[in-house]
């Protein structure tokens, strides 16, 4: 490692204050300090949030379950609120990485940072949650903008996530053996007003299928999902799976998905 200032706010607004004059902000960690190790990063400042109670927590309001932003993976896996009104967030969470990363990695962390083959921005996008800052709220389907990329401004921070509570849904995962990521994950999630489906790790980012959204919406089966062509075009294609391998199991976690929310 080398030197740099370590900071520990007690605010959100503190934390803010710090990243606007140019600090990193140190969530779990997962990503960061391994890429402090590797040099591929060298912030200069480092702003802790571990300290930060009012970022931790889950509760349910109203129609949503809302989630402190350093809330761990382990904790929202193993919540007797999350299994009771979003079981598949439960489960989702208790199957990132392995139990050191679910014991130290944090919701915001992971949604803030964006993988392209991260678990956890495909639930915000599937279930069309609403992500929390210290400035504004802001949509899922506007907060993801590509690889690495979101809408959170520099000074910007985020302080917990809203997630709709939905009649159903579910999320099946096929996972690199070394990494654990996802080569492909889908979340699927059924509303009163339709279903969504979001899927990771094919491409440059999480992002919605708008043709399996429309046939489940129509039939909510693994026949529906089955019927539906996915397009391999624009799918990553390397030493894991092609670009085809990948499309098609998007279509075949789909209908897992599909059938383990109908259990």
């Amino acid at each position: 490692m080398y030197t740099f200032t370590y900071e520990r706010p007690a605010s959100a607004a503190d934390a803010a204050k710090l990243a606007a004059s140019g600090a990193k902000v140190l969530a779990g960690g997962q990503t960061l300090l391994a890429s402090m190790k590797l040099r591929l990063a060298s912030p200069p400042t480092l702003a802790d949030l571990g300290g930060i109670a009012e970022l931790a927590g889950i509760c349910r309001d109203g129609n949503a379950l809302v989630i402190g932003a350093m809330t761990r993976h382990a904790t929202v896996a193993a919540s007797a609120e999350v299994q009771q009104t979003i079981p598949a967030l439960a489960d989702l969470a208790g199957h990132i990485g392995d139990r050191q990363v679910r014991a130290m990695g944090t919701l915001g962390g992971s949604v803030a940072n964006n993988d392209p083959s991260a678990c956890y921005p495909s639930a915000v996008l599937g279930l069309g949650a609403t992500v929390v800052t210290t400035r504004r709220s802001i949509a899922a389907d506007d907060f993801f903008q590509g690889m690495f990329t979101t809408a959170l401004g520099e000074d910007e921070i985020i302080t917990s996530i809203r997630f709709p509570i939905p009649k159903r849904a579910a999320y099946m995962k096929f996972k690199q053996p070394a990494s654990r990521f996802a080569m492909i994950g889908v979340f699927v999630a059924q509303f009163d007003s339709g279903v969504r489906v979001a899927i990771t790790g094919s491409g440059n980012g999480v992002y919605r299928d708008a043709a399996l959204e429309a046939a489940l919406t129509k039939s909510f089966t693994p026949e529906a999902a089955a019927a539906v062509r996915i397009d391999a075009s624009g799918m990553n294609s390397d030493i894991h799976a092609s670009a085809a391998y990948r499309a098609n199991l998007v279509s075949v976690q789909t209908q897992r998905a599909v059938a383990k929310a109908l259990r």
